[in-house]
């Protein structure tokens, strides 16, 4: 527990001298979570803090109907893959089709499968990854080209951290050492866009614990679910994430790397251990997920609280976030529970709920009209996009 010790208290040390410089994450801003203290709840209702638009994605066309789905919103564009079919489909930001292609199969220019799907929209180029493969197509399904990654690397997340590049996770040796022998030497790695070669690679501090991967009372092995957090796009580039270590890490634009979140007491030093498993930093907030690990017998989920720290006054409170347009409903704000996109996080209203909620009166505004207009038995649901404040 060397490492971890050290690191603590480096931390620590940075966070007494700059903790009263409090405004827009930068690379001095560094914020203390302790998660040994209870904190108060605080309602803040989500038009508060962010510009709200509702769309409907639009269902009159059976070739754009989907079920199962990994969204992702773009500045002018909505992309989300099927997962039943494998289809990929684009979308105006307002709903409104634009172009769909299925390339899944097993041949030289197919995708067998979709772990990460981002989009290019200067490039107009789609990066599909699956394990170590990423194949690049055109928003209409046009093949470009093949990018083969290590042959034990195993893409989960993936972003598009610049023009030219994009930034992994390698989660191949999240629980095991010994899987990364063919993959890349640091699990956070930054490739070109073109060919797939390493521009940079990141190397946080570790800890001697390993959170992925627990033996119980009678020797099974039980992995650690939720786990899934490493990397996180931001403004100012990427939010970077060993658990073990309880810092989050900035990933700047410019290859800069500084802490700027962390957690106490340390991950080992409550029992059961409780995790900060990275944050979402939108507007003049920061939102986190804490997780509890408990390994007796039933109790998986595990428990989560998800807390949100005013950058402007260092405050931290549980989050109870409401919307305005939809009386009763609470959202919340994290890794796990919102969409990120470029501009701040979206949600899926499902629009049987939103009917209930319609025929009890308890929807009003924009969001009321536009229910007003579906059918559930055939529409798709509502997203809800959130363009966080500054």
């Amino acid at each position: 527990m060397k490492k971890l010790n050290l690191l603590q208290t480096w931390v620590a040390l940075i966070c007494c001298v700059l903790m009263s410089s409090c405004g827009r994450l930068e690379k001095g801003n560094l914020a203390c979570i302790n998660v040994a203290q209870t904190y108060p709840e605080k309602e803040v209702a989500l038009s508060d803090m962010a510009d709200v638009t509702y769309v409907h994605i639009a269902s009159d066309n059976e070739e754009y109907l989907f079920r199962g789905r990994m969204v992702s919103f773009w500045k002018n564009t909505i992309m989300i893959h099927d997962t039943s079919s494998g289809s990929l489909l684009f979308f105006t930001k307002e709903g409104s089709p634009k172009s769909r292609f299925n390339r899944k199969g097993n041949g030289p220019e197919d995708y067998i499968g979709v772990n990460q799907a981002v989009y290019d929209e200067e490039r107009d180029e789609v990066f599909v990854a699956y394990r170590n493969v990423i194949q690049v197509y055109s928003s209409t399904g046009d093949y470009k080209r093949k990018i083969s990654l290590p042959p034990g690397s195993f893409v989960s997340p993936m972003v598009s951290f610049d023009d030219e590049s994009l930034f992994l996770y390698d989660a191949s040796g999240q629980y095991s050492a010994d899987e990364r022998e063919e993959s890349y030497a640091s699990p956070f790695v930054r490739i070109s866009k073109t060919d797939g070669k390493v521009l940079d690679s990141v190397e946080l501090p570790t800890a001697d614990i390993v959170l992925g991967l627990h033996r119980d009372m009678n020797g099974r092995q039980m992995l650690v679910r939720g786990i899934t957090h490493h990397l996180i796009q931001c403004a100012e580039g990427a939010l970077l994430c060993n658990p073990e270590t309880d810092t989050v890490f900035l990933y700047g634009k410019d290859g800069y790397l500084a802490p700027v979140m962390y957690k106490t007491p340390a991950v080992d030093a409550l029992d059961p251990m409780v995790y900060l498993n990275n944050c979402i930093d939108a507007g003049r907030y920061q939102f986190m997920e804490i997780y509890t690990i408990r390994f007796e017998e039933g109790a998986l989920p595990y428990p989560v609280t998800y807390l949100m720290r005013d950058k402007e006054t260092s405050e931290v409170f549980r989050q109870k976030i409401t919307l305005p347009e939809y009386e009763g409903k609470n959202l919340i704000i994290s890794p796990r529970q919102s969409g990120r996109y470029e501009e701040g996080a979206f949600f899926e209203l499902d629009l049987l709920e939103l009917k209930q909620a319609y025929n009890e009166g308890r929807l009003s505004g924009k969001l009321k009209e536009l229910v007003a207009t579906l059918d559930e038995n055939k529409d798709n649901n509502i997203f809800l996009l959130a363009k966080f404040k500054s």
